[in-house]
């Protein structure tokens, strides 16, 4: 195995493992979350409009750790009831999320790559192992960025390597654009689905969660067949 299959299977690894931990996360506190206060964020998404939605996904995409799965739903059920357009809360979602990524990547570009290079020996963070992380997403930043914005907790971060490695801006908008809208989408359409009876969605938040894991997980075993099969190929 090459040291660039290792460096790739290291952080696949380290990505499903995070994972497992903010699973359990995302499904205990949040759903205590969800219950106490549903009923005041479909009020308050009521009278912040679009524009609130916009906001709420910035924080929740950006360092401010705002659950989406406490926005979108709510969001859902107003389009259901007519009180809102289900399009408009999906574009408001991906929007926001993607301001909040895009500016987490700059914030990591500008201040963490710096001080990474001029402190990071005293963290065992060499200017070597900034190049390299570089070289990585300069490879694979692509489904990092895909894989990172369907894991709960991870969505939020995985911005912050891709700045710090000056991962294509280009490249890293689109991707994020995908898997933030593949996760909107999903939470949006459970609120709208679900109508009334949204005390059922604590029930299907779990099964979501579980489910955008599985996806994560099985998209990057998937990128990682098909990369090793491709240097097979090379002969590397």
């Amino acid at each position: 195995m090459t040291a660039a299959q290792r460096r790739v299977l290291i952080v696949l690894a380290i990505l499903v493992l995070a994972a497992g931990g903010v699973f359990l996360y995302n499904v205990g506190a949040l759903i205590a979350l969800m219950k106490s206060v549903t009923g005041w964020l479909v009020a308050t998404i009521g009278k912040l409009g679009y524009a609130g939605i916009v906001a709420l996904m910035f924080l929740e995409s950006s360092f401010f750790p705002f659950p989406s799965e406490v926005v979108l739903p709510p969001a859902g059920y107003l389009a259901w009831k007519g009180e809102m357009s289900f399009a408009a809360v999906a574009a408001c979602g991906i929007g926001g999320s993607i301001l909040g990524a895009v500016f987490n990547y700059w914030f990591a570009l500008r201040f963490g790559r710096p001080f990474l290079i001029r402190y990071g020996r005293y963290f065992f963070v060499s200017e070597d192992s900034i190049e390299k992380a570089d070289a990585f997403f300069a490879r694979h930043g692509h489904i990092s960025t895909l894989v990172g914005r369907l894991l709960p907790v991870i969505r939020q971060y995985i911005s912050l390597p891709a700045g710090i490695a000056r991962m294509k801006l280009d490249v890293f908008i689109l991707y994020t654009s995908v898997g933030a809208g593949l996760w909107v989408v999903i939470l949006t359409l459970a609120g709208y689905l679900l109508g009334e009876h949204q005390d059922l969605l604590e029930r299907y938040l779990r099964v979501l969660t579980i489910a955008s894991v599985v996806c994560a997980v099985s998209l990057a075993a998937g990128y990682l067949f098909l990369y090793r099969r491709s240097l097979r190929k090379s002969g590397r």
